[in-house]
Parts: structure tokens; C-alpha cells; sequence
């Protein structure tokens, strides 16, 4: 089945076609047609298998473009998944001709230039949800003719503060908009409390929880004080093409970048003191092949959608399995081989049969000697 099949439009087939997407992934499969006839639904797919073009298809085919009003919020929980979901929208409105314009609206950025751009009337509207409810609580973005509502990483947005604003929004909204929430992990609490919004609620699933087979994870004994040249190491053995390291804190984002650096390692880093331009700088250099590796701390192990990431180092390793899945998602994407591994502690090496044993994977202990990578039983 192919996506005319599905029943989108050809200018959306011929956009896709552009990027070199002819064959809908299976989420895809299963949720372009319910989510075209307006069924609220939860959403939820292996990190990387298609979840954005899953909803933003349907959210396309639904849309007025003579009509200058905002007619579908896309709600996510990081300033870079918002980015990223407005991009593949800017892509599918310029390659396929359709008049439709996106607008990202995100903490951080300018508010008065946010206004100036509302005035434009933009059909689509991409952002964090504090930032889109202070606008609507402005009365500068319209939505009373809001007919979708996407809240994306789901299981991140119904719990807490950020779920006070998701209702405030809700009230702001017209009544009975489609709700869609998507999520890599499919939890019962945040369906539970997907339920309570939308009870019609359908269930759209394809494999989510699992961590896709194309990843191979390896884990390495280390002590504390010597990752940072164990990383180095790995980073020279292994001669990514695209690698994330992924790191607990702020500050240890900067202090891993500052070591690589003084290796002669070509890094970025990302993190959450950092600004929205730090932020776009240094995405734009991974992105752009400047450099080789990104240092993330947790604030981004969520929402990254980085093409051609081939490895994932966890220089600090995540005590939660669906975190591990979180970050090893970044590589292995659309059938591609990837590489997730992790430098552990003794103490901290409990936490592989941890994962394999809730995720279904191979953890594979290594070893690193003269600059090549053993498994440990050879």
C-alpha cells in the first residue's frame, strides 16, 4: 500500500517523493487513515519510524489554505522537536506547492516578533505549550478555528505543570477539536490520561517500547575518572560519522565538550542553560557536518532528529530503561545500522541486564586495546 492508497493528495505524494519517501512506514500504515477521518488517537511508534509525518499528512489534507486563520496546534515539550516538526512542515508546504504556512512559537524567542508573525495568519501552528497559551491569553493567536490539536512525546506533556497548561489551552480551544497524542513509549498512565480528554480515544501503535533491531548495544567498564579518555578513544576507534554523547548535567556537557576539544576533537554541545541561538548554532554544526559529535545533556535526549547519526555514546548512563530507549533512538533511523554505547562504572554495569532485560536487546561488554574494539568473552 502506498500512500495515494492511504489517500493523500498528490501534491503531498509528489512533496514526499522530493524528499525521497515513496513507502509509508508502518505507523504510518496505520494512522494517516483514522487520524484523515478525525478520530482522536494516541499515537505511539519506535523513536525514528515516521510518528511526525504520521499526523502532520493528515494535519496537511485537513487544512484550509483560503482560509487565513490558524487551524491545527502542534504541541511539543522541547524548543528542538518543536524546530524540527516545524521544519518538515516548511518542507511540505514548499514542495508541494500548497499555500500553507507554519509558525513556531517557542519560549525564549522574541514575543513581539512572534506577534508581527501571528499577522501573517499562519494555517499552522508549531510550538511549547507555555508560549502558545500566553499568546492565546493575549488574544494574539486566534484559535477559534483550531479543528486539531497534536501533542507530541505525549507521556512528557500529561503529567504536572505541563499538564495544567494542556487543559488551560483545551479551554481555550473550540470545543470537541481531534486530539492527537503521540509517543514513542506507550505508558499506561499517560494513555489513561490521553483517555480522560478524548474517551473516543483510538489506540494506533507500531512497536512502540521496543528499541528498533538495527542497533547494536555495547557497554564498556570504566572508572568515573576515566571516561573522558576512554570516550576519546572510542570516538578514534570507531570514526563516527554522526555521533550524540549523551551526559546527565549542564555543566558536564561543557566539561566533556572542553576535553574533546582539547583532544583535537571537532564537538558541539547543547544543554539547558544554553539560548535559543546557541541552541540553533550548535544543531546547525552537526547538521551541517562542522562537527563530528554533539554533547547532549539530558534537557535534549528527547525530540533529537539528527539525519545520519550513526553512534550514541552515553558517557553518563540513564538509571531508566525507556530513557536508554529515548537516547539509543537517535541512531539505527529508517533502517539504517547504528551504535549505542555506554561507559560504565562497576557499580553502574547492573544497569545492562537492566535493559535487556526490560527492553528485549543484547548488552555486549567490549573492550578497547591499541585502538581496536573487542567483545569481552574473546
Amino acid at each position: 500500500m502506498n500512500f495515494t492508497d492511504l489517500g493523500v493528495s498528490d501534491a503531498l505524494v509528489n512533496a514526499l517523493e522530493k524528499e525521497g519517501i515513496t513507502q509509508p512506514m508502518p505507523i504510518q500504515l496505520e494512522a494517516i487513515r483514522p487520524l484523515m477521518e478525525g478520530k482522536d488517537a494516541y499515537v505511539s511508534a519506535e523513536t525514528g519510524m515516521g510518528k511526525t509525518l504520521a499526523y502532520l499528512l493528515p494535519v496537511f489534507e485537513k487544512m484550509d489554505p483560503a482560509v487565513p486563520n490558524a487551524q491545527a496546534i502542534v504541541l511539543a515539550p522541547t524548543h528542538e522537536l518543536a524546530s524540527q516538526i516545524h521544519q518538515q512542515a516548511l518542507r511540505l508546504a514548499q514542495n508541494s506547492g500548497l499555500p500553507i504556512k507554519s509558525l513556531l512559537l517557542i519560549g525564549g524567542a522574541n514575543t513581539q516578533r512572534q506577534i508581527e508573525r501571528l499577522k501573517k495568519k499562519p494555517q499552522l501552528i508549531v510550538g511549547s505549550a507555555g508560549r502558545i497559551l500566553e499568546l492565546i491569553s493575549m488574544k494574539k493567536l486566534k484559535v477559534q478555528k483550531i479543528g486539531a490539536l497534536v501533542i507530541d512525546e505525549a507521556d512528557r506533556v500529561l503529567f504536572g505543570k505541563s499538564l495544567g497548561v494542556l487543559h488551560d489551552i483545551l479551554r481555550a480551544l473550540p470545543e470537541h477539536p481531534q486530539l492527537v497524542f503521540v509517543s514513542a513509549t506507550d505508558q499506561p498512565a499517560s494513555s489513561a490520561e490521553a483517555q480522560k480528554l478524548a474517551p473516543e480515544l483510538v489506540q494506533l501503535s507500531a512497536g512502540a517500547n521496543r528499541v528498533n533491531a538495527d542497533i547494536q548495544h555495547i557497554f564498556f567498564i570504566a572508572e568515573e575518572r576515566s571516561k573522558a579518555d576512554l570516550l576519546r578513544r572510542l570516538i578514534r576507534a570507531t570514526e563516527p560519522e554522526r555521533a550524540i554523547v549523551f551526559v546527565h548535567r549542564n555543566k558536564d556537557a561543557e566539561l566533556v565538550k572542553s576535553k574533546m576539544e582539547h583532544y583535537g576533537i571537532s564537538v558541539a554541545d547543547i544543554h539547558g542553560t544554553h539560548g535559543k541561538l546557541e541552541r540553533r548554532k550548535a544543531m546547525d554544526a552537526i547538521r551541517g557536518g562542522k562537527v563530528d559529535v554533539l554533547i547532549a545533556s539530558d534537557v535534549a535526549a528527547r525530540g533529537l532528529d539528527i539525519k545520519g547519526v550513526t553512534h550514541i555514546f552515553n558517557y553518563d548512563v540513564p538509571s531508566g530503561s525507556k530513557d536508554y530507549l529515548h537516547r539509543a533512538g537517535r541512531t539505527g533511523r529508517a533502517g539504517e545500522q547504528g551504535y549505542a554505547i555506554s561507559l560504565m562504572t562497576k557499580q553502574e554495569a547492573r544497569l545492562a541486564k537492566r535493559y535487556e532485560s526490560e527492553l528485549g536487546i543484547e548488552m555486549v561488554e567490549a573492550f578497547i586495546r591499541e585502538g581496536q574494539i573487542f567483545a569481552a568473552e574473546e
